[in-house]
């Protein structure tokens, strides 16, 4: 039997499923290796905070889904997904990684444009001839 442990998270318009199984510290985003997938070094370093804030980044293997939106916000996405599934894996490490501000979803998302707009709050030029 296989034990791992499964969990979400959301970012803009970016959904991420996570897998937590033991293993060695691979990290495995949409079938492809972390630094293929998600080629600059600070986004690579968001989704790692997690795991080295509780010290755990060679204890589990990381199996990641990733869709919609950028790779910014599917990094955002990527790291709620882990917090919350290291809190699944240990209910422990919730206040480490609530006061991190790991576990909560950021809601920013693009406002919707307006009809008779240019743009969600930009009108269009204004002239009196």
């Amino acid at each position: 039997m296989n034990i791992q442990w499964l969990a979400t998270g959301r970012r803009k318009s970016s959904v991420a499923r996570v897998y937590l199984r033991p293993g060695k510290g691979n990290v495995t985003v949409n079938k492809q290796n972390i630094e293929a997938y998600f080629d600059r070094a600070t986004l690579r370093m968001v989704l790692r905070q997690p795991l080295e804030l509780v010290n755990m980044t060679e204890n589990f293997d990381v199996i990641i889904n990733v869709i919609g939106g950028g790779k910014s916000g599917q990094a955002g996405a990527v790291l709620q997904g882990i917090a919350r599934a290291l809190v699944n894996y240990d209910a422990k490490l919730r206040p480490a990684l609530k006061s991190a501000g790991f576990l909560t979803r950021d809601s920013r998302a693009k406002e919707r444009k307006k009809y008779g707009q240019a743009a969600a709050r930009a009108r269009f030029q204004f002239s009196k001839r």
